[in-house]
């Protein structure tokens, strides 16, 4: 970077303090600057700047001067923002703000909101440095708007970096960002993802939080490498055909000491009210939507991961508690906006404002909420009144499939309606169907271990549940350990249980989920048609004595189409009858319960030919023997 470009001009302080700012790590933070340059180059050091409007002096402290008496930074007018130039100090250099408040003697030494890397928690230092790097993704960021369309297969691996696997050799530590590169995306693309997603890789101090604590908003966590270490991690899965999504936390952060807690001595980065500035099921700090200034820096910290680091897309966590200024909050612990209402009407325009900027910065990239409530929009442009997100999380399919498929087959005739319940708002929002993280902590068990009966049965049903799931209209996202049926439930500071996968149905459950995958990007009847109600289509919804689902999905081709049945109870059901809307062949595609993937092999021996007689309102009937516990996928031969 030009260290000219570092420098803040009246255009920048104009955004920054309007709230529209969408590129301020360039020029707030610790620039190094190159001898012999133009500028202050000349002086050789490094260039800070931070927002402080309250305090009445900054000092740069670091191992450069033994932390002991600081460099103090100029006042830049009234804009609130301390700049100066740092001498001799250059990348490496540990550094913090000692921040002198104009209120009640406050003084606290602080991190650099928009530091590129820090020490290693519990150290909480940041260090100088840059995010020079040659990338060898050209063809992938040329290509990457075929790879992120909306109505091409997307089948997302839910990833925590430090868990997935690591190294027990040397004290089960965690891989580095470029060990994990050559087997995270051999493994990948063995097993037909199309994109990876990374729980928060945002430096954080609590490891156990998995990231979801941020004090650092545009840096890397430092326990797995430097900012060039993660670029190369996702240089290598673009490279070898795999997207990156990155989680991305604007709805609250940590109140550590040396974080944006309290910053100036002022609240100035979270609301001053407690009913509004305080989570209480995280017990953390939420920003003041509302303030410009936080509006520039969230907005610049979203595009920043996406410019600099070439991440496909973010996945905003938490937005239903952005959404509601009554969210987990009893009456009487909320302010109504200006409207009397309980939504929140500066954070909903932040994130309309933030996805905005981000697709007109970059046009083919995913941006995904999790939003958990019925809140309408959440996946439309802003332009129609919506939030701007390109997808949100289906949380209500997630629930209600679980909640059923964890009941023993004999009860599901009673709860028929938790499979067909979503046909009601399938079509509301662009929907991603998550197994997330969440599903498989704090007592939840894991997948393997939600499912019902003996072990025979519990891997039939697991097999059934992927098979629903990547049948359903909607983007798929699958939490690491659930491709092979990882029995224990996810520990962060413990690898996957990977011995498993030595063993025959383990092995085969990431079988089932490899075809899958290559299912879903072979057959446009999978993805083509997702948000369109052309793309679905049941066959029989409401058989519920048999706890059968029979349904087409539709691609856009006139012979696109394929035929899913569903047998939820562990009976053979021989001489099943279906309608089908073609006469002819049909071949039997995929069956859940083939012997290569750990079933008993019941099948149809890969055809059947329908028959000309009425069934289901269709001119054609298909007989065929329905597997226990299983699915069939038929196409038109």
């Amino acid at each position: 970077m030009n260290p000219d470009d570092t420098q803040l001009g009246p255009h920048d302080l104009h955004l920054f303090n309007e709230g529209t700012h969408r590129c301020l790590w360039r020029k707030l933070g610790a620039h190094p600057l190159a001898p012999g340059g133009a500028s202050d180059a000349a002086q050789a050091g490094t260039r800070f700047g931070v927002w402080a409007p309250n305090a009445e002096r900054v000092e740069v402290i670091g191992d450069f001067n033994f932390w002991g008496e600081g460099y103090p930074l100029q006042a830049l007018g009234e804009s609130g923002i301390w700049v100066g130039v740092v001498p001799g100090v250059a990348r490496g250099a540990r550094y913090k703000y000692r921040v002198y408040s104009k209120h009640l003697g406050y003084r606290e030494e602080k991190a650099d909101p928009f530091g590129l890397t820090h020490e290693v928690a519990p150290r909480t230092a940041s260090i100088v440095w840059d995010l020079d790097y040659q990338w060898g993704d050209a063809q992938w960021m040329r290509e990457r708007a075929h790879h992120n369309r909306r109505n091409g297969p997307i089948s997302i691996y839910e990833v925590h970096l430090g868990s997935w696997m690591r190294s027990p050799e040397q004290g089960n530590r965690s891989l580095t960002y470029r060990e994990l590169a050559p087997r995270l995306a051999e493994y990948v693309q063995r097993l037909g993802f199309t994109h990876v997603e990374f729980l928060p890789v945002m430096e954080h101090p609590f490891f156990g939080s998995w990231g979801y604590q941020v004090t650092g908003y545009f840096a890397p966590t430092s326990r797995y490498g430097s900012p060039q270490d993660l670029m190369f991690l996702i240089d290598y899965l673009h490279q070898h055909g795999v997207g990156v999504i990155l989680d991305w936390v604007p709805s609250h952060f940590p109140t550590d000491g040396h974080g944006l807690q309290y910053f100036d001595g002022t609240h100035l980065y979270e609301h001053s009210d407690p009913r509004q500035g305080f989570h209480p099921d995280w017990r953390s700090s939420i920003f003041n939507y509302g303030r410009n200034e936080v509006r520039s820096f969230l907005t610049s910290s979203a595009l920043f991961w996406l410019s600099e680091f070439h991440a496909d897309g973010l996945r905003v966590d938490g937005v239903a508690s952005m959404l509601y200024l009554d969210y987990s909050r009893e009456a009487g612990e909320w302010i109504p906006n200006e409207r009397g209402g309980r939504e929140n009407l500066q954070a909903i325009s932040l994130l309309q404002q933030i996805n905005k900027a981000c697709f007109e910065e970059h046009p083919d990239i995913v941006m995904a909420a999790e939003e958990s409530t019925a809140w309408g929009g959440v996946s439309q442009p802003v332009d129609c009144g919506g939030l701007g997100f390109g997808y949100k999380w289906d949380m209500g399919w997630m629930h209600d499939t679980l909640q059923y498929l964890s009941r023993e087959p004999v009860h599901r005739q009673f709860h028929h309606h938790e499979l067909t319940f979503r046909a009601v708002y399938a079509l509301n929002e662009n929907f991603i169907l998550p197994l997330s993280h969440d599903e498989v902590v704090h007592g939840k068990d894991s997948l393997i271990g939600k499912m019902p009966g003996d072990e025979w049965q519990r891997f039939a049903n697991l097999r059934l549940l992927y098979s629903f799931m990547w049948t359903t209209p909607g983007k798929k996202l699958l939490f690491m350990g659930g491709e092979f049926a990882q029995w224990g439930e996810w520990q962060h500071d413990e690898s996957l249980q990977w011995h498993l996968t030595d063993f025959p149905r383990h092995a085969q459950m990431q079988r089932l989920v490899g075809q899958l995958n290559r299912l879903l990007c072979a057959k446009p009847a999978l993805h083509e048609q997702d948000f369109d109600a052309a793309g679905f289509e049941w066959i029989r919804l409401n058989d519920a004595h048999t706890s059968v689902l029979a349904y087409l999905r539709k691609g856009q081709g006139s012979r696109d189409w394929l035929l899913v049945l569903l047998n939820f109870t562990p009976v053979v059901r021989e001489q099943a009858v279906f309608g089908v809307p073609l006469p002819g062949g049909w071949k039997e595609v995929f069956n859940s319960d083939a012997a290569e993937f750990g079933g008993s092999g019941v099948g149809n021996g890969g055809y059947r030919e329908a028959l000309p007689e009425e069934a289901d309102g269709r001119a054609q009937r298909l007989v065929v023997t329905l597997p226990p516990l299983g699915a069939l996928f038929f196409e038109p031969a």
